[in-house]
């Protein structure tokens, strides 16, 4: 896959096979359309494209309500690089372009700047100035442009709509298994390891500190099977997003016990992989209660992943 961070130095196709939304989550439903347009440009033997958009729309026209993202920019392009799509194009997103009329979209940048043959497009997708271009549009005027529009409709898993809405919701309610099942692989926080407060290894149970970007999303607080990615190794283990209430701590903060590892990975970058949710944060008594807990959250953990290799 071949990345444009713009249109200024992206050379006209004579036969391009085009998508184009923000993609958050990479889903079920948007990996769908990615096949489509893969699969549709091979037959008609032309290249596919993908245009997305940075920043996220949403926070440029209304940025007094700000939605956490399901994957940061570096995380959609890592997942698209996966989709075997020939370009991915990466728009950046403003007022000014927010103004373009979905007539100038099409002409300008579709059909002049692309060379749009073919257009695939998810179900609810609209685009242009006030979201006014919209796949009846398309359809009934894509022969005045030269292309054809075809539209993928709404995927379901298990009777549930696959959207990035869905996933959003059963991530802030800790329903991992739901929105791993919608996304195709687990839920993932990119970031890096970082010096904590080192209580864990005073109890033992030493943890590696993660930070990660302030757009994303991050799950509900409480204990999860998780496993970290890091130097092209894996390790499965005990993942506590929260407070740290028993410490009289308001601060929330990431940090996984990683099993049977005692290495030295400060100021590393790493993924952690989220698998399922074991419990909600609990503010005990005192230090031994809580180690108590962490054992059995432990074995819980242990007894579980096999179903994750």
């Amino acid at each position: 896959m071949e990345i444009f961070w713009g249109l200024d130095t992206f050379k006209k196709l004579d036969n391009a096979v085009v998508t184009m939304g923000t993609f958050d989550g990479v889903h079920l439903g948007h990996q769908q359309i990615f096949k489509d347009i893969v699969n549709t440009a091979i037959q008609h033997q032309s290249k596919s494209v993908v245009i997305t958009f940075d920043p996220h729309p949403r926070k440029v026209l209304n940025p007094s309500v700000q939605i956490p993202l399901i994957n940061t920019l570096e995380e959609k392009i890592e997942l698209l690089a996966q989709t075997k799509i020939d370009y991915l194009i990466v728009i950046h997103f403003d007022k000014q372009f927010s103004e373009l009329s979905s007539l100038d979209f099409i002409t300008e940048i579709l059909v002049n700047k692309i060379g749009c043959t073919q257009l695939v497009i998810g179900y609810d997708h609209h685009f242009g100035k006030n979201r006014e271009g919209s796949f009846e549009y398309l359809k009934n005027n894509g022969h005045l442009f030269g292309f054809e529009v075809k539209e993928i409709s709404a995927q379901k898993v298990n009777e549930t709509k696959i959207s990035s809405t869905a996933i959003r919701q059963y991530v802030i309610d800790g329903e991992i298994q739901k929105a791993n099942q919608l996304l195709n692989y687990p839920y993932t926080l990119t970031g890096s390891i970082i010096n904590g407060e080192k209580i864990g290894r005073t109890i033992g149970f030493p943890t590696a500190n993660f930070q990660v970007s302030n757009e994303k999303l991050l799950p509900k607080i409480g204990v999860y099977l998780a496993k970290i990615e890091i130097e092209n190794n894996s390790f499965f283990g005990m993942l506590n997003i929260g407070n740290k209430p028993t410490f009289g701590s308001n601060l929330l903060s990431i940090e996984i016990h990683i099993f049977d590892f005692n290495q030295d990975i400060y100021n590393k970058k790493a993924k952690l992989l989220l698998y399922q949710r074991i419990r909600d944060e609990i503010a005990f008594n005192n230090v031994n209660e809580l180690v108590y807990q962490l054992e059995k959250d432990k074995t819980i953990c242990q007894n579980i992943i096999q179903q994750y290799y």
